[in-house]
């Protein structure tokens, strides 16, 4: 864990879980025998999460299925990003950055 854990907006809380309980799904179905490393990061605007592993890597189309549209439609409805991939050296990456704020109607961006 990276920062000082505190209380979230249950948004993102919630998105937060979903992401890292379907990217640990997914490397339990397709990275076989592998090691994964699950890390939080509480910053002053964000909350981070990352999700890789060491296994066999993807093997066919990304996005194929519905695990990782999913994932990606829980960042972006909270303004968020995410990003996945093969890990340089094998296995694969899953990694989200959502905000834990709402700017203001109107006001500065």
């Amino acid at each position: 864990m990276q920062g000082i854990a505190r209380d979230l907006p249950a948004g993102v809380d919630l998105a937060a879980y979903r992401i890292v309980q379907e990217a640990l799904t997914n490397a339990r179905k397709h990275a076989g025998h592998a090691h994964v490393t699950v890390r939080v990061g509480y910053h002053d605007d964000s909350l981070r999460v990352s999700v890789d592993d060491d296994g066999a890597g993807p093997t066919g189309d990304l996005d194929s299925g519905d695990g990782l549209a999913g994932m990606r439609e829980r960042a972006t409805a909270l303004g968020g990003t995410l990003q996945v991939g093969p890990r340089a050296g094998g296995g694969f990456s899953v990694s989200a950055v959502l905000p834990t704020y709402r700017p203001i109607q109107g006001g500065p961006q």
